[in-house]
């Protein structure tokens, strides 16, 4: 019994329980670190991880990141973008190309194997977020996304 008269519940419940289960920057964390873990253990297969799949992501949807906005969307140090970059560029999964718009910069581009890459890297990672989120419907997966990305992107 406590100190007040309730009994308290024990091993993993009494944490679950406690004061830091409700804070929602711990939740968040908390949920991070199990969906990264989840997710570079699907894409080890792929030979990636979640930060290189992110970079080789958004080469392969044709936007055409620097790797200034590359650090700046994926809230990395640009020295981290450039290695996860060259260890792409040397698996031959994307190349660095002048940007018309500005010759000063390069974009990077997924190769025909760097697309082909990841649309099976795009399944398992995929795979891993519907068996991570079984528990919740549909409505509350979509729900759940949209208020991320007020989280994510607040400007």
């Amino acid at each position: 019994m406590s100190p007040i008269g309730k009994t308290r519940p024990t091993g993993r419940d009494r944490l679950r329980d406690s004061v830091l289960a409700g804070d929602l920057s711990f939740l968040l964390a908390r949920a991070n670190a199990l969906t990264l873990a989840a997710a570079n253990a699907a894409l080890a297969e792929h030979g990636l991880k979640a930060r290189s799949y992110s970079v080789l992501a958004l080469a392969a949807d044709d936007v055409r990141p620097t790797q200034r906005e590359l650090a700046e969307f994926l809230r990395l140090d640009p020295s981290q973008v450039v290695a996860l970059v060259d260890g792409l560029e040397k698996r031959q999964l994307v190349e660095r190309q002048t940007d018309p718009a500005d010759r000063r910069a390069n974009v990077l581009v997924a190769t025909d194997a760097g697309r082909a890459l990841f649309a099976q890297a795009q399944e398992s990672a995929r795979a891993v977020e519907l068996g991570l989120l079984a528990a919740v419907t549909p409505q509350d997966h979509e729900r759940l996304a949209q208020l991320l990305r007020l989280l994510a992107f607040p400007d």
